[in-house]
């Protein structure tokens, strides 16, 4: 297992490769499982959200199951890389949206962009098999 050392004036600290990868992952799953659960509570945001992106408020459930179903398959461990693979699909379609409909990019059109590659920066560094494939060199 790789460590990073961070220098803090006197002392170093050893952080491990898959604790990083932990804790961004962790970032991402925490917004997720946020917007999930707002799709299942009937927040008024999420009926705002979904008129000002075209989309009938009835399929704010719909897309909160796709989207919990999608991160369960990325919690496991053994299927993590398709949940990455199926989550980035769903998060390109929310991109596509926000396109559509003109919204801000760096607010609005880039954020599931931002949350995609946490989940794969994360998994990158936490799970070996990914960086035998996707190799930084």
């Amino acid at each position: 297992m790789s460590t990073l050392a961070i220098s803090t004036g006197r002392t170093k600290l050893s952080i491990s490769r898959v604790t990083v990868g932990r804790v961004i992952s962790g970032f991402a799953i925490l917004f997720l499982v946020f917007d999930t659960v707002i799709k299942f509570t009937h927040h008024p945001s999420v009926a705002e959200s979904m008129t000002q992106l075209g989309y009938p408020v009835s399929s704010a459930l719909a897309l909160g199951v796709i989207e919990l179903l999608c991160l369960t398959v990325y919690l496991v461990p053994r299927t993590s890389v398709l949940g990455a693979v199926i989550l980035t699909g769903y998060l390109g379609g929310a991109v596509a949206s926000h396109v559509r409909v003109g919204n801000p990019l760096f607010s609005h059109v880039l954020f599931p962009i931002y949350i995609a590659a946490m989940i794969w920066g994360g998994l990158y560094l936490r799970d070996p098999r990914v960086r035998s494939i996707i190799s930084a060199r």
